[in-house]
């Protein structure tokens, strides 16, 4: 068998070592590749499992909260008299509080419970004007109509949004009742809450301009005056004046309104606040817990209505869960 020469002896041995080399930095780079995919697929899952837990116990803390603020609210019914108002324990804010205040952790613990944060509040949501109370029986309710009107003219929004606002209203509660509209338009849908006054055909920006003043509940409700602000008060009362709501508002802060009289005698005997009008008790609020864990902030509302010593949840809504901005 003939032997090739030297030189291409070395030139062979040198290819097959490179040819080797390469195979195992290619076998070496696979073999990383497929560690690197398999690691983040590891920690893929343990941030999804983490996120998982974080939304388990968020859900769980603010039922907890809910079902706390719910408590509250039927104390308030045992304990005190009918009248609602801005002094009651109901209607003190809770501050951001380490969630281990409320457990009775050990401060010296590592649970997750010393990196968590509680706040929320309760709100009178018969503090606001009711969208609701724009229509009455089937029909346009002039009493509500005069009463958006005036909230309107006061914040400087044009007043036809009111009548526009009305008249969808109107539409959206027949089509509910199972009639047809009788020029084919589309019928807008029923909003539950402030921010879908956009289906009865309100701009974004009258929406936020009225929203610190304006509800939107089941039924028609009165304007709680132990509770309403002073442009709510003003826009729901006839015969009043905004000085006059303004003064109301000062004064009840040193001794809350006890029936509608102590209303009339501070408004004058031009106020109206009869017809189911106003009141000074209030059946329906709003629940709002937050809570802090770690990075992570959910944000949750809930709608509750209270008859008696029956206090039930109609919705629950999450609003957020964003991380927030560094300190």
């Amino acid at each position: 068998m003939r032997r090739l020469p030297g030189h291409m002896r070395r030139i062979s041995g040198h290819a097959e070592r490179g040819a080797a080399l390469l195979v195992a930095l290619l076998t070496v780079a696979m073999v990383a590749t497929l560690a690197a995919a398999g690691l983040w697929q590891q920690w893929r899952a343990v941030e999804v499992e983490a996120a998982e837990r974080q939304r388990a116990q968020a859900s769980w803390v603010l039922s907890g909260a809910l079902d706390w603020a719910r408590l509250i609210l039927r104390e308030d019914a045992a304990t005190a008299s009918s009248v609602d108002h801005l002094g009651e324990p109901w209607a003190v804010p809770l501050r951001e509080a380490r969630l281990a205040t409320f457990l009775g952790a050990s401060r010296d613990s590592d649970s997750s419970a010393q990196q968590s944060f509680l706040s929320g509040d309760i709100v009178d949501l018969q503090s606001r004007l009711n969208v609701a109370n724009l229509v009455e029986g089937g029909r346009l309710s002039p009493a509500g109509t005069r009463a958006f009107l005036r909230l309107f003219e006061l914040l400087g929004l044009p007043t036809g949004q009111v009548t526009t606002m009305a008249q969808q209203l109107l539409r959206a509660q027949q089509a509910g009742q199972g009639a047809l509209a009788a020029d084919g338009a589309p019928v807008p849908l029923l909003p539950q809450e402030v921010a879908q006054l956009g289906w009865l055909g309100l701009p974004p920006a009258s929406i936020a301009a009225i929203t610190p003043y304006v509800t939107v509940l089941p039924v028609r409700t009165p304007v709680n005056l132990n509770t309403a602000p002073a442009a709510v008060i003003y826009a729901a009362v006839d015969g009043i004046g905004l000085a006059d709501a303004q003064r109301l508002v000062a004064q009840r802060s040193a001794s809350h309104l006890r029936n509608l009289a102590d209303a009339t005698t501070l408004l004058g005997p031009e106020a109206r606040t009869g017809d189911g009008v106003a009141s000074v008790s209030s059946r329906f609020f709003e629940v709002q817990g937050q809570l802090r864990l770690d990075q992570q902030v959910t944000v949750e509302r809930s709608l509750l209505q209270r008859e008696n010593m029956l206090v039930q949840t109609l919705r629950r809504q999450r609003v957020s869960a964003a991380t927030p901005p560094p300190s």
